[in-house]
């Protein structure tokens, strides 16, 4: 199995298992003298399975992840973790061109006026820069996901 596929089913499990939460959840209780729709302990057992099945799927998606070569003298998990740590920054980055260039209308005199503390465009433009690096890297990622092995 490529490691593509491993990710597309620990997808499909965490999937299952929410839809196993909502489903205990609506038969936990009735009313008296009422059956429920499912018997939880139905879906005790195939919610087991299913984290059982999620659990040997983290793993060996780790482990392959740790093992594979990516680039020289980089794992993939090194560039999950880039990536990881590139999203996070584009985040930071959007949100505070976007509050520095909010306008705020001022009505009267007396009212506070506001200045921008940063260079919203070269701020934008930073992280306009990462975004698309975060492209080319997934993309690798993705294409490497595609052509190895599941350990």
């Amino acid at each position: 199995m490529k490691l593509a596929e491993a990710l597309i089913l620990r997808a499909d499990c965490q999937k299952r298992i929410e839809q196993l939460r909502e489903r205990l959840s609506r038969n936990a209780k009735v009313q008296e003298g009422e059956k429920p729709a499912e018997k939880p302990e139905d879906i005790l057992a195939e919610l087991d399975r299913t984290l059982n099945q999620l659990n040997d799927l983290i793993k060996r998606i780790n482990k392959t992840n740790s093992s594979t070569a990516f680039k020289e003298g980089m794992t993939l998990a090194d560039a999950l973790a880039e990536r990881d740590v590139m999203i996070l920054k584009h985040k930071i980055l959007s949100e505070l061109a976007k509050e520095a260039s909010s306008r705020r209308d001022i009505f009267t005199r007396s009212e506070v006026k506001y200045f921008s503390t940063i260079n919203v465009s070269d701020m934008q433009n930073q992280a306009d820069e990462i975004s698309k690096k975060c492209r080319e890297l997934d993309s690798e990622i993705q294409e490497k996901n595609w052509n190895v092995e599941l350990i």
